[in-house]
């Protein structure tokens, strides 16, 4: 499995070949998020903006008004929070045509450290007006997502693994905004998931029926926009929901599968794995699965847990 900071990193060359508006702006991680690539084949379109966020922030606003395509490049943590005001405020306020891209998101880069984990993120750059939020699957999905957030004007925020991921998808892939995808069959439980997690999450799903569990598995790789009417319909068929995120469960998918489902009567059992209101720590990437309940043998469990419950709430 290729490494997705690699497979982005080599559709922003493809992306530079094509339309002559691209440019891309790095925080000085450019060997890490491959954003080099880049540089190599198209310098004069390469901007090394050091360690200072908040100004790369301000001149890709600035390009994006002369009618440039920038993409940014840095790690999650350091647009999401260091940078968050320029963000908020030279972007999105203005509908500013910027590509916001957070490398080496979410829980699985604790080798880099504490510090550098970012799993607020979603829920930081969903609740932003005007701001659509992305977290593509695997290889596929991302070259999908990048092609249509070049053709996309507004300000978008993506955000990728370091790592490779096995296939979701297949190689003529579509991206559709809002969309949600069913991976997988069952009546018993519904899973959702967004991002690399999915992967994890079918695989719990495999697990479950090995044992006699049904499970539907949705893939939801656009936060916002979400076609909230066929997440509903999705979902509805199973007495529980179970959402797997490598997010906190506050604001993240948990939370706006949660709204989505409540918001028009009643609505299954929800109940959301993930980071419960605590940082990520320095540590390797086996350790903070298990830690945090994300493995596929973990979800499984946690899923056959919830099953014995109770089976549904009303809204």
């Amino acid at each position: 499995m290729k490494p997705l900071r690699d497979v982005w990193g080599e559709k922003l060359v493809a992306l530079g070949e094509t339309d002559p508006r691209t440019v891309v702006l790095d925080g000085d991680l450019a060997n890490s998020t491959k954003a080099d690539k880049f540089a190599g084949a198209h310098p004069e379109r390469f901007f090394q903006m050091g360690i200072a966020e908040q100004n790369l922030i301000g001149v890709a606003a600035g390009m994006a008004a002369l009618g440039l395509i920038p993409w940014t490049s840095s790690f999650t943590v350091f647009f999401t929070h260091r940078a968050l005001d320029p963000v908020r405020v030279l972007v999105a306020q203005s509908h500013a045509n910027v590509k916001i891209v957070g490398s080496y998101s979410g829980l699985l880069i604790g080798a880099v450290g504490k510090t550098h984990l970012d799993v607020q993120d979603l829920a930081i750059m969903r609740a932003m007006p005007g701001m659509t939020v992305l977290a593509p699957g695997d290889a596929a999905e991302l070259v999908a997502v990048m092609d249509w957030a070049t053709e996309h004007d507004g300000p978008v925020y993506m955000r990728i693994a370091r790592d490779g991921v096995p296939d979701l998808v297949g190689s003529d892939y579509t991206f559709v905004p809002g969309k949600v995808h069913r991976l997988r069959e069952g009546d018993d439980v519904t899973l959702i998931s967004t991002g690399p997690q999915t992967s994890r999450t079918l695989a719990a799903a495999e697990q479950l029926a090995a044992s006699g569990v049904q499970a539907t598995v949705l893939h939801v790789p656009s936060l916002k926009p979400l076609d909230d009417d066929a997440l509903r319909a999705a979902a509805g068929d199973t007495p529980l929901v179970v959402t797997v995120e490598e997010h906190s469960i506050i604001g993240g998918l948990g939370s706006l599968v949660a709204e989505v489902l409540t918001a028009k009567g009643p609505a299954p059992r929800i109940e959301r794995i993930g980071l419960d209101d605590t940082w990520g720590e320095s540590a390797g990437n086996d350790f903070l699965l298990h830690k945090h309940g994300l493995s596929a043998e973990q979800v499984a469990d946690r899923v056959s847990i919830h099953l014995k419950g109770t089976p549904c709430v009303s809204a």
